[in-house]
């Protein structure tokens, strides 16, 4: 059975007071440098990654992540620049009850948006591909991975890199081409409920993970217009 990971992070106290109280005025507050696979942390405490950050139609800054993160409302800020305050809020998430993605609307005076992030770099999108290929996976927790793409289940891409709770929404990524959202791993899968958390990014054994590939959320926050809508990446 498929599973979303619990993305529930311990915030520090400095986190947890930057993002209820925010953190000084937007002109005072150091800028919070984002992109795919950066950390983000919402002011339900729970702790993702996000999938990549541009600009939609209306020319809003915007980023995406999964849905399960956090609520419509919740607030945001960058799990590295803590001092720059509350940098965004969820514009929309259908709370991981549907394709579970959230589309983030970000505030341009707190955040330096970038297309690289360690050795993660997003030019563009991709098709997800099919049997046989290698994707790769970045996120906050396990850092860079790659793994073998073994199929499809119930339309989500079933596959072999490493995915530990908070690397949810990180990018999945062929080259510099954003092919998807990482949002868990399987859980239960036989009568016995087997499942084999990742350890490292090095030890291949542990149960597949599973992304949903970045086109369909894309037609998806386009059909529903708003925040988000047109979104295309640094």
């Amino acid at each position: 059975m498929a599973t979303k990971f619990s993305t529930v992070a311990v915030a520090t106290a400095a986190i947890a007071t930057a993002v209820i109280g925010g953190a000084g005025t937007a002109s005072a507050a150091p800028s919070a440098v984002l992109g795919g696979s950066s950390g983000i942390v919402f002011d339900n405490n729970s702790a993702c990654s996000l999938t990549a950050i541009g600009h939609d139609s209306a020319g809003r800054l915007v980023g995406i992540t999964a849905g399960h993160c956090a609520p419509t409302g919740a607030r945001m800020i960058a799990e590295r620049t803590p001092e720059a305050g509350v940098v965004g809020v969820v514009a929309f998430s259908d709370d991981g009850k549907g394709l579970d993605y959230a589309v983030l609307e970000l505030d341009p005076e707190r955040v330096t948006p970038v297309r690289s992030v360690g050795p993660t770099t997003i030019a563009g999108f991709g098709a997800a591909p099919g049997p046989g290929a290698t994707v790769c996976a970045s996120g906050r927790t396990s850092g860079s991975d790659c793994g073998v793409v073994w199929g499809e289940l119930d339309g989500t891409s079933i596959n072999q890199y490493c995915s530990k709770p908070g690397d949810s929404g990180g990018p999945v990524v062929v080259g510099d081409q954003l092919v998807g959202m990482n949002q868990g791993r399987l859980t239960g899968i036989g009568p016995i409920g087997f499942d084999v958390p990742c350890t490292t990014a090095a030890n291949p054994l542990h149960s597949p993970a599973f992304f949903q590939p970045i086109a369909v959320i894309l037609a998806a926050i386009n059909a529903q217009g708003g925040v988000g809508a047109g979104f295309q990446p640094i």
